[in-house]
């Protein structure tokens, strides 16, 4: 099962399926994904933070800890004072946020490791992280010189260890454009993803893209190694220029085909570039850069396929283009759209 933020923030707030629950602490418990369960820490400190503005009851920190070690295993002993309610005008400290988001922290009994701890030896520190919201994308340069642009909703993470003779490690959740510095050394470069999918290079230019359970790279430039981590049951796989890797999770099958690089990097230059594509992706793609619901509601939209380049600027101008050019009906549900014929 893929564990995204959706799932870590409804494992956080207590309304995950026990099948996903299960998910969330085995990836927890990776010492590979730290950093980037680090970033979602604090995403849901900035949400508790939000939250505390609202006119509603906000659970102490206590109890919110008391209830995340729980859903960990562990045993706690209850305060044997009853919590005095905290006023509502008060404005928590930061070190609350923090200390709430916290709480999810791992401490396997078995394993014995901490998040920056793993058989005895210390992680890569975080050098820093980058989020896009939703109709945003961003341009990051890290410090090593390499170049990367972010997508719509998406966030990166890197490691201080950029410059100091190691291999080069990121992590990407979402999509991002990545222009890698080649160094005299030839020290390694490696996108690391939740999908089990790290992408190694030297010197090149591709995308990387991790949502909703599928995970994919495009060469555009240069070379890439593509590992997984079940290596036992697929092979690494190197991407020439103009190649694509594509991988879902509830599938074992790797695809890799040559395809037209800028239907799938277009976005980097404020574009969205559709070759064929059919309707339902494109609903997926203008869901996953605007952040709406879209519905396909006649079906038989689903096989058609539209092609052009539009863009990427306000979601009602793309939609109006759509709905002349490809003969659709687009109408605003409360906080949804529907297209039909």
């Amino acid at each position: 099962m893929p564990v995204d933020f959706e799932a870590y923030l409804r494992y956080s707030r207590g309304e995950s399926s026990p099948e996903e629950a299960r998910a969330v602490r085995q990836w927890l418990a990776q010492p590979a994904n730290s950093l980037l369960a680090q970033h979602w820490m604090s995403r849901f400190a900035e949400m508790l933070d939000q939250e505390d503005a609202l006119p509603v009851a906000t659970p102490s920190i206590q109890r919110l800890e008391s209830r995340l070690f729980h859903q960990l295993g562990f045993e706690i002993e209850e305060p044997t004072a009853p919590e005095l309610p905290e006023p509502e005008s008060i404005v928590r400290p930061l070190w609350y946020r923090w200390a709430a988001a916290a709480a999810i922290l791992v401490m396997i009994a078995g394993g014995g490791w901490l998040w920056q701890h793993q058989e005895g030896q210390a992680s890569s520190a975080i050098g820093g992280y980058y989020a896009t919201a939703y109709g945003e994308t961003s341009t990051v340069y890290l410090p090593d010189g390499s170049e990367v642009k972010l997508n719509s909703h998406s966030t990166l993470r890197y490691a201080n260890n950029l410059l100091d003779g190691k291999a080069r490690e990121v992590w990407l959740d979402g999509e991002g454009y990545f222009s890698i510095k080649h160094l005299p050394d030839n020290r390694r470069f490696i996108v690391h993803t939740t999908a089990g999918l790290n992408v190694e290079v030297l010197g090149t230019k591709f995308t990387v893209f991790r949502r909703r359970a599928q995970a994919r790279v495009v060469l555009l430039s240069g070379k890439v190694r593509v590992d997984f981590a079940d290596s036992s049951k697929r092979k690494p796989v190197i991407l020439k220029p103009g190649e694509l890797l594509e991988t879902r999770d509830a599938q074992p099958k790797v695809v890799h085909k040559a395809v037209r690089v800028d239907t799938y990097a277009a976005w980097k230059d404020d574009k969205l570039v559709f070759d064929e594509t059919p309707v339902a992706e494109v609903a997926t793609r203008l869901s996953d850069t605007y952040g709406v619901k879209i519905i396909v509601a006649t079906p038989a939209l689903n096989q058609r396929t539209v092609t052009g380049t539009f863009p990427a600027g306000e979601l009602n101008t793309i939609l109006q283009v759509l709905e002349k050019s490809f003969k659709l009906t687009v109408e605003r549900q409360q906080n949804q759209i529907v297209l039909s014929e």
